[in-house]
């Protein structure tokens, strides 16, 4: 059955269906409950599940990802919210240096089925430490899992996905889409879902391979769109997966353009353009006819909600980008 869901509601409606096909799902984070969290992702569940399933939590991220060890060390599923990206800094510790290492350190006896969900981007107008991109520091930790849903249908399939998983994962959700609507089939099955660490080639082009992940991906697809009007083909590619990265796609694509452009919100210096750009260049540098270029934010801290437009990478910065490769 196919219905319009925003993305928000198909992040509900995934969330729910984990719930009632495994009773040791567990949702903590801080205003989940009652609430229904401030951007009413688990609006209903504590009422329809239980405030010993949906738990409001302390305003302490620290105690909830150390709560969460616990309770996967226990035979949990626990899915747990990070408020706002930038929040997640005080548990960065617990993730780091726990979640991450325990199923190595263990030789593979101890699985930690955790899915941390982070709101993440800019694009609302929030006040300071609600507006980040903090995906690098996440992908660079060897042990975790790192995924960016980008659309609703995505959003309702890769959170069940996340759960079901055996490996701790960090569930990035770009926040200033979440209203934005799309057609979900909520009548498949997890077997039959696209695959969660595969990314996916959205509009198939032979002049440029775009490639974006989370919020920037509709950005990358107006791209296509105008660039089409100027008799330019862009292959946009939404990655999904950033640790592990899923490159095949990627390759096939850029060695089928010769030109690959990388488009992300968090800043340009040691982000995940970098990497991609790194493993283009080596995988299909004889195919290249333009050095891999990248547009993201700027190296700064994210700056005051009235200048974000201008930090933020748009249609024009991304149309430059195709401009300056086509120029080489």
């Amino acid at each position: 059955m196919s219905e319009t869901l925003t993305l928000g509601k198909a992040l509900n409606l995934g969330l729910r269906r984990a719930m009632e096909d495994d009773s040791k799902v567990i949702l903590m984070g801080e205003d989940i409950g009652k609430l229904g969290g401030v951007f009413r992702i688990t609006d209903g569940l504590q009422k329809d599940f239980g405030d010993e399933r949906v738990i409001d939590t302390p305003l302490a991220e620290s105690g909830i990802v150390g709560t969460a060890v616990g309770l996967a060390l226990r035979g949990y599923r626990p899915v747990i919210e990070i408020q706002f990206d930038g929040f997640v800094y005080p548990a960065y510790d617990q993730i780091v240096c726990q979640v991450a290492k325990m199923h190595y350190r263990s030789r593979g006896k101890v699985k930690l089925p955790i899915v941390i969900r982070i709101p993440f981007g800019g694009g609302i107008g929030a006040v300071e430490h609600h507006s980040e991109s903090p995906e690098a520091y996440f992908a660079h930790t060897a042990g975790l899992k790192v995924v960016a849903c980008s659309n609703p249908s995505d959003a309702y399939w890769m959170i069940q996905q996340a759960i079901a998983s055996d490996d701790p994962i960090v569930f990035f959700e770009p926040k200033r889409r979440y209203w934005e609507k799309g057609e979900v089939d909520t009548s498949g099955s997890l077997e039959s879902a696209f695959p969660l660490h595969s990314s996916k080639v959205l509009t198939s082009g032979t002049d440029a391979t775009v490639l974006a992940y989370g919020p920037m991906v509709r950005v990358a697809l107006d791209a296509a769109t105008a660039a089409a009007e100027d008799g330019r083909k862009l292959e946009v590619i939404d990655l999904r997966t950033l640790s592990p990265l899923d490159m095949g796609a990627v390759f096939d694509s850029v060695r089928k353009t010769g030109r690959a452009i990388v488009v992300h919100e968090a800043p340009h210096n040691l982000g995940m353009g970098a990497e991609l750009a790194a493993r283009i260049t080596e995988e299909c540098f004889y195919s290249l006819e333009a050095p891999v270029l990248r547009v993201a934010g700027y190296d700064i801290p994210y700056p005051a909600a009235r200048a974000e437009e201008e930090y933020l990478p748009d249609l024009d910065r991304v149309l430059d980008a195709v401009d300056r490769s086509f120029g080489w």
